[in-house]
């Protein structure tokens, strides 16, 4: 049995506001609210962006589950819960199938890395512990790991495993992939500087870091493409190229949080390993946030 379609337009890898004492709550609440009255389809919580590798487990658990109780069904809710460790990670996904997420988010292991047969393994795991649909999330530049399309046509054959969020930057073999699991599984773009190329291979949407910022236009920007208006889509898609190289000229989520933090949206804080922003870089951050009138 295949789960339908979690989503189509703009889901946000949410960030997790942060300060020195844990999970700013009362942040994360007015953050999830203004995302979804900006119009935004989905919300990714707990993964990359939400520096899921550096909560707790408890913490883990909590933000997804306050994540559930605050949508209250208003859009989806996608829990990151992957991990190197592929026992551990079949736990988060069980804690947060409990608590009612809609979909979960789940990274090829990281680090000690897999062979594709094991990937397929993996996921197979995956599967057996998850009541919800599974997205597989491709991400080799942080990974080591990038799953081949021969691969993911193998993983289209498991049950509930419903789609992809590819960030390898190989439009060939993403077309590729599209070709060999004919149907079986939707495909969103993990990359905010590709979202039209991949609607134009097949996509129904993108799983977003830029929409932290800015919801509405990463939401217009898929749907003008779906409604037929893919000039439209293209403009789009240029006008912000340059602030979504900046939200990327460090790694993911230093920039995004600065540039919420600019917009009053939450603590400039992020964990260790990860360090604020070099001073030049965030000044470039902030000034292509001017140039698309996020910020005065």
């Amino acid at each position: 049995m295949k789960n339908g379609t979690i989503f189509t337009g703009a889901a946000t890898a949410l960030i997790t506001p942060l300060t020195a004492e844990g999970v700013d709550y009362e942040a994360y609440g007015k953050l999830i609210d203004w995302q979804i009255e900006e119009g935004i389809d989905a919300l990714v919580v707990a993964a990359t962006t939400g520096e899921g590798s550096t909560l707790s487990d408890v913490e883990h658990k909590a933000v997804v589950r306050y994540a559930v109780e605050k949508v209250a069904g208003r859009v989806p809710v996608i829990a990151g819960t992957g991990s190197n460790d592929t026992a551990y990670g079949c736990q988060l996904t069980q804690a947060a199938c409990e608590d009612g997420v809609d979909a979960c988010l789940i990274v090829t292991p990281y680090y000690n890395k897999v062979t594709q047969n094991g990937l397929v393994k993996m996921y197979q795991e995956y599967s057996d512990a998850c009541s919800v649909p599974i997205i597989v999330y491709n991400v080799p530049s942080r990974t080591g790991v990038n799953i081949q399309p021969a691969t993911y046509a193998k993983l289209a054959e498991i049950e509930n495993i419903a789609a992809i969020k590819e960030a390898n930057n190989d439009i060939a073999s993403i077309t590729e992939t599209m070709s060999l699991v004919q149907g079986k599984m939707d495909l969103y773009s993990g990359n905010d500087d590709q979202i039209v190329p991949l609607l134009a291979t097949g996509g129904i949407g993108v799983i977003s870091v830029l929409s932290n910022v800015a919801p509405r236009a990463t939401h217009d920007m898929v749907m003008k493409f779906m409604e037929g208006d893919v000039a439209g889509a293209c403009q789009m898609q240029l006008q912000y190229r340059n602030l979504v190289k900046e939200l990327f000229c460090e790694v993911n989520p230093i920039p995004v949080k600065a540039a919420c933090a600019a917009m009053g949206l939450c603590e400039n804080y992020v964990r260790s390993p990860l360090y604020t922003m070099e001073p030049a870089n965030e000044e470039r951050l902030l000034a292509s946030m001017r140039n698309v009138g996020l910020i005065d």
